[in-house]
């Protein structure tokens, strides 16, 4: 059973007022077995150490290197989630040693491999991060047809202000996965953002065609925020200062 994937795709981003705004990416993601990550070794991808391709425990969940599962256990039994099953994290890799993650998803699953829980882990570009853990209340699966809904509480981009809410759906097979993000403000809905691509096991061969085809994902990443942002300033659209973070670190979804 492969422990390790490699999803290659898009990222698409749509806004909707005061002026329309839209990009499509392309992007890959890692998405690893959490209770495997100490097998996860090899010439092009490691774990807690350098490589072309590399993922660094510091940069999820408590932030101290500890280890993820049993980080991720606590949080889901602190809120009375019964997911014991399989966790798998889907993230930008670090390549070549630099990575920043706009959102990192934690896919938990209960012993029967049904999906109950995300974490969605976001990182803003002013060094700020807030997690959204996403499931429904009396602890049922999370369908292709359900929308997950979360208030909005970290400030990501000085276009949006820190209101509203975000609305997930998850669509998730064994060779393909789609996350949707709908932002709505005050006003109704204002951006459209999907997450999608094909699944294929990790291996040096797939690791060495990601990085031929994408060498400065990562860069490429923080360059096209800023670009975007220039693209709206140009535009006029208007500005909001950075308030005061959230006072805690994780919040729940709303049902």
């Amino acid at each position: 059973m492969n422990t390790a994937y490699l999803l290659s795709g898009h990222v698409m981003h749509h806004r909707l007022r005061p002026v329309v705004n839209r990009f499509v990416y392309p992007v890959f993601y890692l998405r690893l077995n959490l209770a495997a990550l100490d097998k996860m070794r090899g010439f092009w991808f490691g774990i807690d150490c350098w490589r072309p391709l590399a993922l660094r425990t510091r940069d999820y969940g408590p932030r101290d290197g500890s280890p993820l599962l049993p980080w991720i256990r606590a949080r889901l039994a602190e809120a009375g989630i019964s997911a014991t099953g399989e966790v798998w994290l889907q993230t930008f890799p670090r390549v070549f040693g630099y990575v920043f993650n706009p959102v990192s998803f934690w896919f938990c699953h209960d012993t029967e491999g049904h999906l109950v829980a995300v974490l969605a882990e976001v990182n803003s570009t002013f060094g700020e991060r807030h997690a959204y853990l996403l499931s429904h209340a009396d602890g049922r699966a999370i369908t292709a047809s359900d929308e997950l809904v979360c208030r909005k509480l970290l400030h990501v981009s000085p276009f949006c202000r820190v209101e509203g809410c975000y609305r997930f759906r998850f669509q998730q097979t064994a060779e393909r996965s789609q996350v949707r993000i709908d932002y709505d403000d005050e006003a109704g809905a204002l951006l459209h953002t999907a997450i999608s691509g094909r699944l294929t096991a990790l291996s040096a061969g797939s690791a060495v065609r990601a990085l031929l085809r994408q060498p400065l994902l990562t860069v490429g990443v923080i360059v096209r925020i800023h670009a975007q942002a220039l693209r709206l300033w140009l535009k006029r659209v208007p500005f909001f200062h950075q308030p005061q973070p959230p006072a805690a670190p994780l919040s729940r979804s709303q049902e």
